[in-house]
């Protein structure tokens, strides 16, 4: 059994991020997707939510779970035993930084390989910040994410004094 993880923030989750996950189930005999709690950068949604998100997301694909992780990338997967970690590339900015964390994970864990699945043509332009830019100036996002990711944002944005970048 081939067990891979798919890691990100997802902060939050949108229709490229979907198909990459339907994809590498399609391929992996188990995935997990994996949102990451302890990232750098500043995040809109808190951990619970986000992984609430994507659950919905992926609750169609059979042999898909949700987990939270705050630890290396290359250790969260050597503790739940996955073989390949999973990773979406858009643009051609994205393979720079990609190839460059697939060298960092190979050095880290050698037993590992790294997967990377090139975004359907469609989802090309879409990433978290654009979503979030958008649904913060109440522009129509519905043909990004999910329903029930667009009322979060909603929600979200409903905060007084509530930006993308809080």
């Amino acid at each position: 059994m081939i067990r891979a993880i798919y890691p990100g923030t997802f902060d939050p989750v949108h229709y490229g991020h979907i198909d990459i996950a339907q994809r590498a189930a399609a391929i992996f005999d188990e995935l997990v997707v994996a949102v990451y709690d302890q990232p750098l950068k500043s995040l809109l949604l808190p951990t619970e939510e986000r992984v609430t998100l994507v659950s919905q997301a992926v609750a169609h694909l059979t042999n898909a779970r949700v987990e939270a992780y705050g630890t290396l990338t290359v250790d969260y997967a050597r503790e739940i035993g996955a073989q390949v970690i999973v990773r979406g590339l858009r643009v051609f900015s994205d393979f720079e930084f990609e190839f460059r964390m697939a060298l960092t994970n190979q050095r880290l864990a050698p037993e590992l390989e790294m997967v990377n699945l090139m975004t359907r043509q469609e989802h090309t332009f879409l990433s978290s910040t654009t979503v979030k830019e958008l649904a913060s100036l109440n522009g129509d996002i519905s043909s990004m994410v999910p329903p029930y990711v667009r009322r979060a944002l909603q929600a979200r944005f409903m905060q007084p004094n509530q930006t993308f970048l809080d």
